[in-house]
């Protein structure tokens, strides 16, 4: 048996009312905040779906996504080391494509049956942009979502699967386009979504020798909650009770973490026996049959998913910081401090302190230090150290001061000296925070975000951020 072993999702805090993009528009999306993008919300989908699973057990993770950070330069890599992953893996980028999570969560279940690989995380992220005034604007949130694909203790079974590939000109973004275009919306999703998926779902039915009524959820993309909604009717699925929740009206469509963020959605409420129809779209569609073994119940509330995330939420202040984080309005005054370098061979040297996030521990006196050096500072032995890994651990603000002049977006800048729980001190930033309720002594939690952009490099690094989910 090939399937799920475990699942875990990723939604910022942040959300935006529609009306503030259009007055009357009702319902809010996910915004990332100034220091998110695909990367970070794929960490943190990642590490949801690690908890409590043995890292060493994973042989490979493919990333999925449209709005990777690089042109050139494998993401998956970033993600593995970040969830401190072994090097002997398997990495694999999925991208151009809003259905590049399903392509990859079939290569992920085909490397299992094919014993190439015991376990495969697929993680799918995007953070996608609308320009200014437009529906798509409206429609587009962010978000991540992941799944790890596996044979044993499997939650929820891969029983079957259907692909068609279809070209067609309806939703695209060029290498140098910021924003995404689209084609006339009736021609778009006639010719395209309410074509192309039913062929898909119409192909796997077939294949499996289902019926949509063995069904109790239909978890399918579509760009918007109306679509959705005829896009079930048209399948003959119940829009009353197999159609699963939409998440467009408290975060949005995440592009190609959608169908990802929507069937973490559904497993929450599965439960064993329980047959889920997954389908995604983007220049074809990718159709599943899933079935939730007892198994499942096992790994439910031992992550945050989506549910949790969804009511973890700040309200973005106004459009006018909407812009400004999102890259959209020039946000560099002209008395901020240029933005520094990233030397890509201290990146190397240092790499075990600043992506896996390992401190280390002197095995003479116990004192955990950060980052890893030759002499411990208690003790001072050298050289004896085992390593340890910092991003799981909880910490607390020693002391912390507020910086107003900075080049960031997000001012104040919080810098911040934190220890973390059995050892350990490091000065960092702290972020997705209220001002107002930073005080020393305060609960902090790490977090896998920017540091800067420059000289086309983004430099990712571990900040904390007050407990979000208990």
């Amino acid at each position: 048996m090939v399937g799920i072993v475990t699942y875990g999702a990723y939604i910022p805090k942040w959300r935006i009312g529609r009306d503030l993009l259009r007055k009357g528009m009702k319902g809010e999306k996910a915004v990332a905040g100034p220091d998110e993008d695909s990367v970070t919300m794929a960490v943190a989908a990642a590490l949801d779906c690690l908890n409590g699973v043995e890292r060493v057990s994973v042989d490979g993770l493919f990333f999925a996504s449209t709005t990777a950070p690089y042109k050139e330069k494998q993401i998956a890599t970033i993600i593995a080391a970040a969830a401190d992953l072994r090097r002997d893996i398997l990495t694999a980028d999925f991208a151009n494509s809003l259905r590049a999570g399903t392509n990859a969560l079939r290569a992920a279940a085909d490397a299992v049956k094919a014993g190439s690989a015991k376990k495969v995380m697929v993680v799918a992220s995007d953070s996608r942009l609308g320009g200014p005034s437009s529906e798509l604007e409206l429609e587009v949130g962010d978000g991540a979502a992941a799944v790890l694909i596996g044979q044993d203790n499997v939650a929820v079974e891969i029983e079957d699967s259907y692909s068609v590939a279809n070209e067609l000109i309806d939703v695209w973004r060029a290498d140098d386009d910021k924003f995404i275009r689209a084609w006339e919306d009736r021609f778009a999703q006639t010719v395209g979504l309410l074509k192309v998926v039913p062929e898909a779902v119409g192909g796997l039915l077939k294949k499996a020798g289902h019926s949509p009524g063995d069904f109790s959820k239909l978890v399918t993309y579509a760009p918007n909650s109306r679509r959705a909604a005829e896009l079930g009717r048209k399948l003959s699925f119940d829009p009353k009770s197999q159609i699963q929740d939409s998440i467009f009206d408290t975060v949005g469509n995440t592009g190609t973490a959608y169908p990802f963020m929507l069937l973490v959605s559904a497993l929450e409420e599965a439960s064993a026996g329980d047959r889920i129809l997954l389908a995604s779209y983007g220049n074809g569609s990718d159709a599943f049959s899933l079935q939730a073994t007892e198994a499942l119940g096992k790994i439910k509330g031992n992550r945050r998913g989506v549910s949790a995330h969804i009511e973890s939420k700040r309200p973005v202040p106004d459009y006018i910081t909407y812009l400004k984080w999102r890259e959209i309005l020039d946000t560099n005054p002209q008395h901020a401090r240029p933005t520094p370098i990233a030397s890509a061979t201290n990146l190397w040297r240092e790499h075990k302190g600043i992506i896996p996030f390992h401190g280390q521990k002197c095995k003479e006196c116990g004192q955990v230090e950060w980052p890893p050096q030759r002499i411990c500072s208690k003790c001072q032995t050298k050289d004896q150290f085992e390593e340890v890994r910092l991003s799981e651990k909880r910490a607390k603000l020693f002391t912390h001061s507020k910086d107003v002049i900075t080049s960031q977006v997000d001012l104040p800048l919080i810098y911040s000296v934190v220890n973390f729980e059995g050892g350990g001190r490091m000065i960092t930033t702290v972020t997705d925070k209220e001002v107002q309720e930073i005080h020393n002594g305060m609960d902090l939690e790490p977090t896998f975000r920017k540091l800067f952009h420059s000289e086309g490099h983004t430099n990712y690094f571990w900040k904390t951020m007050p407990i979000r989910l208990k």
